[in-house]
């Protein structure tokens, strides 16, 4: 069996992130397994700019982000294998994995770092009536034809989900030609960014209906047209409603899902919420010496700050390596979602091992105007900060300072909230 220290799972900006912080954090030993056959992850197919403005001051697309990331992992000299897919990971953090050129291996690892990213939600579990004709595509599958692959995938097009991906294909699709007649959201907001809805919907007159969705597909060889229906607040379609529109191409972009099988198999505690694993303010999992980081922990909006995450993880796993796992561990502070609060990450506080401050980051359940967002140690409130806006598509942080737990020594919750006054 081969051993390393620290094994990174996934190469995409999250891992890549991971893997330069654990070295420069003096981790010798770290290897990253990565399923495609380049790194870089999903950033490679995202050619447009708005990338690296947090992380390196400046405007990036996709590939050359990932690009700065790629050189300072290859310049460390930080080892990684390509085409291998992992199959299964044992809590006692044993890796199986599969490649072309090693065949099955299995890797013993010291510390692991989860950064699998996500998938996106399927058609299938959208429930939508009609034929499978050809010219339905999710956002992501079209905006890899497209700009990796060279292909167009339609002339007339339909959008259905305001996700950021959705809405940035909105643009794409328009600047090569195509005809980008609807974007519908089933949701009575956009799942987007608000910049990416100016800049990819309103700056091109492409239309954007709130609570609609599509509730027929027309066409048995390829797409013909679709129905479109506004849908009520059980979101269910209302009848009479109905519009038709014409088109070759649907793009659903309904929405991601992190991608978890492996962290499930190994009976890692997972939210409910986020789809993703529970984890401390190390970003430790329920598992030991298991970590978890970027859009396998939660979906981001910013990729710069999925490397901030992954660049905390990999100097925590170093942290776990070289520290003695003896004696009780301190019970964590449980952070808690309450009132409009959707989820926080992380869950708990390790209140004697965190860093000075600790980001909370979480998302709001609808779209507030004029609230504020309140923290509260157990009854105590401590933060009451107002907000002109909040949408389910922006993510919001608050920072815990450590000396601000100082005079709370039997701390139980930490609550974060939305308030009217």
């Amino acid at each position: 069996m081969i051993k390393h220290d620290i094994v990174i799972i996934g190469g995409g900006p999250a891992g890549l992130a991971a893997a330069a912080a654990a070295k420069k954090a003096g981790a010798q030993d770290i290897l990253i397994l990565e399923r495609d056959g380049r790194l870089g992850g999903i950033l490679n197919q995202c050619i447009h700019n708005g990338f690296g403005l947090h992380t390196f001051g400046e405007e990036l697309t996709g590939p050359e982000y990932a690009a700065r990331y790629i050189k300072q992992v290859e310049e460390m000299g930080i080892p990684y294998q390509l085409n291998t897919m992992v199959l299964h990971i044992s809590a006692e953090k044993v890796i199986t994995a599969v490649s072309r050129e090693e065949g099955l291996v299995r890797i013993q690892a010291k510390a692991v770092i989860l950064a699998m990213g996500c998938r996106e939600r399927p058609r299938g579990a959208l429930n939508i009536p009609g034929y499978r004709p050809a010219g339905i595509y999710s956002a992501g599958t079209a905006q890899r034809l497209m700009n990796m692959e060279g292909y167009s995938v339609g002339k007339e097009v339909v959008i259905l989900g305001s996700g950021d991906i959705g809405l940035i294909m909105a643009r794409r699709m328009t600047l090569e030609g195509a005809k980008v007649k609807v974007v519908a959201e089933l949701m009575p907001y956009s799942g987007g960014l608000k910049r990416n809805i100016v800049q990819c919907l309103d700056d091109y007159g492409i239309p954007l209906k709130l609570s609609h969705t599509v509730v027929e597909i027309q066409g048995k060889e390829r797409v013909t047209g679709i129905v479109l229906a506004k849908v009520g607040a059980d979101r269910k379609p209302i009848p009479g409603t109905e519009e038709y529109y014409s088109c070759d191409t649907l793009l659903l972009s309904v929405g991601l899902i992190p991608e978890n099988e492996l962290t499930k198999e190994m009976g890692i505690s997972m939210s409910p919420v986020t789809s993703g694993p529970q984890v401390s303010s190390q970003l430790e999992t329920s598992v030991e010496g298991v970590f978890a980081c970027g859009n396998v922990l939660h979906v981001h909006d910013l990729v710069d700050y999925v490397s901030e995450e992954a660049a905390l993880a990999g100097e925590n796993a170093v942290e776990y390596m070289t520290a003695e796992h003896e004696g009780e561990k301190a019970d964590p502070v449980v952070l808690k979602a309450e009132n409009g609060v959707r989820y926080t990450v992380p869950q708990f506080l390790d209140v004697k091992n965190m860093k000075d401050k600790v980001t909370v980051r979480f998302r709001v359940a609808d779209v507030y105007r004029d609230r504020f967002i309140s923290v509260y140690y157990d009854h105590k409130r401590v933060v009451h900060r107002k907000k002109r806006v909040l949408a389910p598509g922006e993510m919001e942080q608050i920072v815990i300072k450590k000396e601000s737990l100082a005079d709370c020594p039997d701390l139980k919750n930490i609550i974060i909230c939305t308030e009217v006054d």
